[in-house]
């Protein structure tokens, strides 16, 4: 199978080159903006030779590929934030770039990397499949420029129904490989660990439901191996995690220490969320079966960091 891949740099799109490197029947182009970096990262983790890196220019109609799969975008919300609505800009040129070559190759797949941020809304309880996305139309703030452009993508998917487009929410992703600078609650809690400080936290008990690569690349395989269909699919694990249960996981495994204070700088660049998971498990009518839970997977990876 050929497979191109846009945004090949993202730690999300490498880790999913990492689970794939362990099959020999793959065949990958890989898209970015800097080359050089790429390549530097492949042959540091000796990866074999199905791996083509190339300049988004390179991009056309004419190259074959089975399955196009699309990570353009920003994962740290801090970077969110410091982007701005230039995240319209740029998701729009990718996707449609895509789009123009499937027109042109009705026959390849086409999996979109989206975000559980597309519903909106505060979150008060998780998404379900009768979950309607809420806009405040008449009062946009900047925290939800991320989940229009998101949003504006998956609507122009399913208005292309012969077209094989499969949108992938990621609500929450966690590896051992990511940078621990990144802002987001586990590298933050983990950044704590490693300088021994005490990781500072509101009094709210947030609920968050971390997918980790075994179990993302479990899924990627699960729409690999379905039919073509044009559907979105929500990100899950067996089971999500409450923000306390996990510190209180880390102080006994790892000596985290916290303490719940009342004015914390929390970066919420798609806005504020108190429970920010899906309970809609569609993909699991295609066959996905997650293999750990949010915690499970969590200590999993924290492990690994710890070994390598």
């Amino acid at each position: 199978m050929r497979i191109a891949i846009l945004g090949a740099n993202s730690q999300i799109a490498k880790d999913l080159l990492l689970s794939f490197s362990k099959k020999k029947k793959y065949e990958f182009s890989l898209f970015v903006r800097k080359a050089e970096l790429l390549k530097k990262w492949i042959n540091n983790k000796n990866l074999n030779k199905n791996y083509q890196v190339q300049e988004y220019s390179n991009f056309n109609n004419n190259q074959k590929y089975d399955l196009i799969i699309n990570f353009v975008g920003i994962g740290d919300p801090a970077k969110v934030q410091e982007m701005g609505n230039n995240i319209f800009k740029i998701t729009e040129k990718y996707d449609e770039m895509v789009l123009k070559y499937l027109k042109c190759n009705k026959e390849t797949r086409y999996i979109f990397l989206s975000s559980g941020a597309v519903y909106g809304g505060d979150y008060k309880y998780p998404v379900n499949k009768d979950a309607l996305a809420t806009v405040d139309i008449n009062n946009l703030a900047s925290t939800e420029w991320y989940a229009i452009a998101k949003l504006y993508a998956e609507a122009k998917h399913r208005s292309l129904p012969n077209l094989f487009i499969v949108d992938v929410r990621v609500f929450n992703y966690f590896s051992h490989t990511q940078s621990m600078n990144a802002r987001f609650l586990i590298t933050d809690i983990i950044h704590a660990i490693k300088n021994k400080e005490v990781f500072k936290t509101s009094s709210e008990n947030i609920a968050r439901d971390f997918i980790t690569p075994p179990d993302f690349y479990n899924l990627i395989r699960t729409i690999i191996d379905f039919k073509p269909i044009n559907i979105a699919l929500d990100c899950y694990t067996k089971s999500p995690v409450l923000k306390f249960d996990l510190l209180s996981e880390f102080g006994s495994k790892f000596g985290l220490k916290y303490e719940v204070g009342k004015d914390i700088d929390i970066v919420n660049a798609t806005g504020a969320k108190l429970n920010y998971y899906s309970v809609n498990k569609a993909a699991k009518s295609m066959g996905y079966n997650p293999k750990n839970t949010s915690l499970e997977g969590i200590i999993q990876e924290v492990n690994l960091s710890a070994n390598a």
